[in-house]
């Protein structure tokens, strides 16, 4: 039938355990040969939905219909038997192939040594819907872009009619994000249904036609993209009125906390991370720090941490806020700089490997900042739970109680829980990697109003983020990343994302600390 829908979902229910419901009765259809785009806060049940349709879980009660057909998705086999496949956020590849191994993993035996044959098809491929992919790149050597490339030809190769895409643009730069947006309209164009799972909620009306909203498991409704606002969506998701801007208040008293000259490291292997970066960071601003994935931001903040072994010739001075006496960290370990008094926090982008411990409670998590104050044999256990019940009650951390194992957190609370821990150590510098990524519009408006109040009490706020619109509007200045260098800092206030997309794919000769602004 014409108006027959690609997908309907009819009172899909799935839970975890007796406790998580993580999709209720959901009722939905959407409409072939459209791009929908499916939100909802974390936790609300996006992802799981899609994994059912995928194949990964198999839904406790309700039915899924395929082109008016009834099916039974019980393996990501019988999904794409079906002609569907998702594109997961952290790709399926396997690092030593090339992009023809790849594409040829798990395909019929008889075919799978064809090497020429899937080239030609590959090639096809690209050549219908705009894609650029190099058969015989290995994937280490390909760039984020290049391996969500290589994903969706995978996809299609094996004949999907329906793709689903969880979080495409994450790491992206806008260059490679409108890129990806002509492919995805060259695919719907074709016919193909294809459905987004994201938070970037601009993205999300240039690309949709129509936007599904889920909120705590169950369906709310679809809207039309065409009549849909950010504020609206937002409204939907969170089911009340949300104040969407990005406060961004004035420096007051802008003091230098951090000086990082000729700062260099490299891998276990010799290769080259940070080359020659130099920046100051001063009390009582946002420094972002731009640059696509794998151009030393990781490496940057380590290295300040005193978790990063550097390059002779590194110096990253420390400024005292009492006497603005320089202090040089490099060579010192973290236990080391604590130990000197430097007030340092950091949220690093592993939330539950280096960040937090999963099996831990919020208390014992607390505690793993404060457990060497202890003076004899008892570890004090009252402070701790203090503050885990404050960062609880303060960040409305949704959590059965303190003593539940972080792990158990969506991805909101447990940075929620992060996040508050450092901030409770009241640092005068405090560095965060990627703190709102994969979180919802809700949930990371409070991580940005939690950085906007250090930087009200003078604390050194360096944030790393990927998404160029939230830089824009939170930070004083950004520097950008390229290739491991330092490729300029511009003003948060006057600079466009196209600039910064540009300088984050293409290196500047003179690229480094005499590029600052002078606020």
């Amino acid at each position: 039938m014409e108006n027959t829908p690609a997908i309907r979902f009819e009172n899909i229910t799935k839970a975890f355990g007796t406790k998580v419901v993580a999709n209720k009765n959901v009722t939905m259809d959407i409409a072939s040969g459209e791009i929908v785009a499916l939100l909802g806060e974390n936790g609300s049940g996006k992802t799981t939905l899609m994994n059912m349709l995928s194949g990964i879980y198999r839904q406790d009660e309700g039915e899924i219909y395929i082109n008016g057909e009834e099916v039974q998705i019980t393996s990501p086999k019988d999904a794409y038997d079906l002609g569907i496949g998702m594109i997961h956020q952290h790709f399926k590849l396997v690092d030593v192939f090339t992009s023809i191994e790849n594409i040829a993993l798990g395909l019929d035996k008889k075919t799978t040594g064809a090497n020429k044959e899937i080239a030609d098809k590959v090639q096809e491929i690209c050549d219908k819907y705009g894609f650029d992919v190099d058969p015989k790149k290995k994937v280490y050597n390909m760039t984020v872009s290049e391996k969500q490339t290589l994903e969706i030809v995978k996809t299609l190769y094996r004949g999907a009619n329906i793709l689903i895409l969880d979080e495409p643009t994450a790491v992206l730069t806008p260059q490679e994000t409108e890129k990806l947006f002509a492919v995805i309209r060259n695919m719907k164009a074709d016919g193909k249904t294809i459905i987004i799972i994201t938070h970037k909620l601009n993205e999300v009306l240039e690309i949709s036609d129509h936007v599904a909203i889920l909120r705590k498991g169950e369906y709310i409704g679809t809207v039309p993209t065409s009549e849909a606002t950010v504020q609206s969506l937002t409204d939907m998701m969170v089911g009340e009125k949300v104040e969407l801007d990005i406060e961004r208040p004035e420096i007051q008293d802008k003091k230098l906390r951090l000086s990082v000259n000729h700062l260099g490291c490299k891998d276990k292997y010799g290769v080259t991370i940070l080359d020659d970066m130099s920046f100051d960071a001063y009390g009582g601003e946002i420094l972002g720090i731009a640059g696509i994935s794998g151009s030393g931001q990781k490496q940057l903040l380590e290295s300040i941490a005193g978790l990063q072994p550097t390059e002779q010739g590194s110096s990253i001075l420390y400024i005292d806020p009492e006497t603005n006496t320089p202090t040089e960290i490099i060579g010192k370990s973290v236990l080391q700089i604590k130990k000197m008094g430097i007030a340092l926090a950091f949220v690093p982008e592993d939330r539950l490997g280096m960040g937090l411990v999963g099996s831990m409670d919020m208390t014992d998590n607390m505690m793993l900042r404060s457990y060497r104050k202890g003076h004899n044999i008892f570890t004090d256990r009252k402070t701790p739970r203090d503050l885990a019940f404050k960062v609880k009650d303060e960040l409305e951390v949704a959590t059965p109680g303190i003593s539940t194992p972080v792990r158990k957190l969506s991805g909101g609370n447990v940075q929620k829980v992060l996040v508050g821990r450092e901030i409770a150590t009241e640092p005068t510098v405090m560095m965060a990697a990627y703190a709102v990524r994969g979180l919802d519009i809700n949930t990371s408006y409070t991580i940005y109003r939690l950085l906007n109040e250090q930087k009200k009490k003078g604390v050194a706020v360096i944030y790393v983020g990927e998404d160029l619109d939230v830089l824009l509007a939170l930070c004083d200045r950004i520097a950008v990343l390229c290739g491991g260098k330092l490729n300029g800092i511009v003003d948060g206030r006057t600079a466009t994302k196209e600039e910064v997309g540009m300088m984050m794919t293409h290196l500047h000769e003179n690229g480094q600390k005499e590029q600052e602004v002078q606020d």
